[in-house]
């Protein structure tokens, strides 16, 4: 798994997408694992594809189910794997979940979409996606 910062995430997504293209291959999938409900309400960068880690109302992490949904969704383990969440803490497990499924290139968005808490308990003002300004939309 290789740790990214989430400019470095951005930069590596937009360089392997093209390269890949440039090759007639599948562009990276950008996968959110966050909640669906966090996915849209909070906010996600473009192009990013909502396979929860977990989801509502049991919240407890089925690796197997999330491994055979990214496999669905990738067509190939060695499609390369870009994933975000919101402070980059679950997708450290649901890489490792990945890589135990068989993945080969998977990445994680360091700090996630929102980043960690200031000493107020929010979010968004020391670092990630959306505080680092980078592409993101909302419903």
């Amino acid at each position: 798994m290789k740790h990214l910062s989430p400019k470095e995430a951005w930069t590596w997504l937009q360089a392997e997408t093209e390269r890949r293209r440039a090759l007639g291959q599948e562009p990276p999938l950008f996968v959110d694992v966050r909640m669906e409900i966090e996915s849209l309400y909070v906010g996600r960068p473009p192009g990013v594809e909502n396979i929860p880690w977990y989801e509502y109302p049991d919240l407890t992490p089925d690796p197997e189910r999330f491994a055979q949904a990214v496999a669905r969704e990738a067509g190939a383990k060695d499609r390369p794997l870009l994933l975000i969440c919101r402070s980059g803490k679950r997708t450290l497990d649901a890489a490792k979940a990945l890589e135990a499924a068989g993945f080969t290139d998977v990445q994680h968005v360091l700090h996630g979409f929102e980043g960690e808490l200031n000493e107020h308990f929010h979010r968004s003002t020391l670092n990630g996606w959306r505080h680092d300004g980078l592409p993101w939309e909302q419903m």
